[in-house]
């Protein structure tokens, strides 16, 4: 599968954006969807993901009641929500895929990723 980032972008502190991932190829019902992001100079870290079947979510404790994570099996595609964005949010947000069922947070079960969408906050 491929997956495509886009929708970041440059947002003031307090505001929203809504990055989306959409995937060519198959998606399976066991399969999990994250995002992870990276800011400059650290390493890259674990924001959500989402189960495929049953869309039951994870959050990062950082992100936890400002980003929802969401899919459209329809569309195969999975968005993050982001409501007031702060500076230290400012990073590549990067989606990816674990092949095999079970929310995880480590980027070392997610075999397929996309190239990355930067989030810009400023201050």
């Amino acid at each position: 599968v491929q997956l495509q980032a886009s929708g970041g972008g440059l947002v003031q502190a307090g505001g929203s954006l809504r990055p989306s991932c959409a995937a060519s190829g198959s998606i399976f019902s066991h399969n999990v969807m994250g995002w992870f992001r990276q800011a400059p100079g650290l390493k890259r870290e674990f924001v959500a993901s989402i189960s495929w079947s049953d869309g039951s979510t994870a959050y990062a404790d950082s992100v936890k009641g400002r980003f929802t994570i969401s899919r459209d099996s329809a569309k195969n595609t999975v968005y993050l929500q982001m409501n007031s964005l702060k500076p230290g949010d400012t990073a590549v947000y990067y989606c990816a895929r674990r092949y095999y069922s079970g929310i995880s947070y480590l980027e070392s079960r997610y075999g397929d990723w996309g190239q990355g969408t930067l989030v810009t906050v400023s201050s």
